[in-house]
């Protein structure tokens, strides 16, 4: 329970569904000193938000300390791939290296079943083949099973998400209708731990050596101008490059061992192909070329591609259309209509 409208009507709506249901809330950093900068969210004020949805639909509540967790496996990793030239994804390496992984082990501890979150997505028992499906949410609009893909059969096994199967406006219906304290919060926009959305200071105070000055090239080296660190750019990015050309340049690639920025024109952002690594094979490991809508953003509109599974964890997407800013860091996952058939890290 982050103490927003979509885990609070998943937590009632297990409640009226007659389930024995235990509110957990993650305090993920110390705010003994009140420290309301943090972040958008898991703050004070949202933890009792919690509370108050818990005591509305009466279930007990606790609030579990994740703080050195969240450092080691989802702050750090941010820090460290943005310091590596590369653009991560925190949200889904919380949900999969975190929530899931850690609240099914703590569900045990209380003797509880599941683990159901207010997540946009949806879980199917394929009896066929013996094996759980993700799905996208009902609700495209909101669908979050791109950030989920990581999620292991034995936790699939575990979730439970009960809003996956209505509109984000009928999931506010819902709380209002049920006097829920958060019916008309706003959703969080940002990365919970950035405090004002500004990813490049949070990584220079984390690790100082990331702010080395460098500088910009074209496609053929050629020096553009200069730069105060590659954490402060990303693939696609066009905004705030600082230079003066006939045509708009977009950043095409980070070499963080030349600490060189390339920049070039729009269409020198397109490309066909794609590696990945950690892949998580959801539905089964293909034994040969499999045809996927393969979404490599989460506002990304999923294109038709092939895929092959490579060596270990590895796998290759070919596209049938150039897509554009495909970003070492992000998320590609691969879809056969609304199942999440796997995905793994754009490399």
């Amino acid at each position: 329970m982050s103490g927003g409208v979509d885990s609070s009507v998943a937590a009632a709506l297990l409640a009226e569904q007659g389930h024995d249901v235990i509110g957990l809330s993650m305090q993920l950093y110390d705010q003994r000193e009140g420290q309301a900068s943090f972040g958008s969210c898991c703050t004070i004020d949202d933890l009792h938000d919690a509370r108050r949805v818990a005591a509305a639909i009466d279930i007990p509540h606790y609030i579990l300390n994740f703080e050195r967790q969240f450092d080691e496996q989802v702050v750090s990793n941010f820090v460290s791939e943005y310091a590596a030239g590369r653009t991560p994804l925190p949200c889904a390496h919380c949900n999969s290296d975190l929530k899931f992984a850690t609240l099914v082990e703590r569900a045990r501890g209380f003797g509880a079943d599941a683990v159901a979150t207010g997540h946009y997505a949806r879980v199917e028992r394929d009896a066929a083949r013996g094996r759980y499906r993700l799905k996208r949410g009902a609700d495209p609009s909101k669908d979050q099973s791109y950030f989920l893909f990581s999620l292991t059969q034995e936790q699939l096994a575990r979730a439970v998400f009960p809003v996956g199967d209505r509109p984000k406006d009928a999931v506010r219906e819902y709380a209002r209708a049920h006097r829920l304290p958060v019916a008309d919060k706003p959703d969080s926009q940002e990365i919970c731990f950035i405090p004002n959305d500004d990813y490049a200071a949070f990584v220079t105070r984390r690790v100082p050596e990331a702010e080395r000055a460098g500088v910009i090239v074209d496609e053929r080296g050629r020096v553009l101008g200069r730069h105060e660190g590659i954490h402060r750019y990303t693939v696609g990015q066009r905004k705030g490059l600082g230079l003066s050309a006939p045509a708009p340049l977009y950043v095409l690639a980070l070499k963080p061992a030349e600490q060189q920025v390339v920049v070039g024109p729009k269409v020198a952002l397109e490309r066909t192909s794609l590696t990945a690594s950690g892949v998580n094979w959801i539905v089964e490991r293909p034994d040969g070329p499999l045809r996927v809508q393969a979404q490599i953003r989460h506002r990304h509109r999923a294109a038709p591609a092939t895929v092959r599974a490579l060596e270990a964890d590895h796998a290759e997407a070919v596209f049938d259309e150039p897509q554009m800013a495909i970003t070492p860091g992000q998320a590609v996952v691969f879809y056969d209509g609304e199942v999440v058939v796997g995905g793994g890290w754009i490399d």
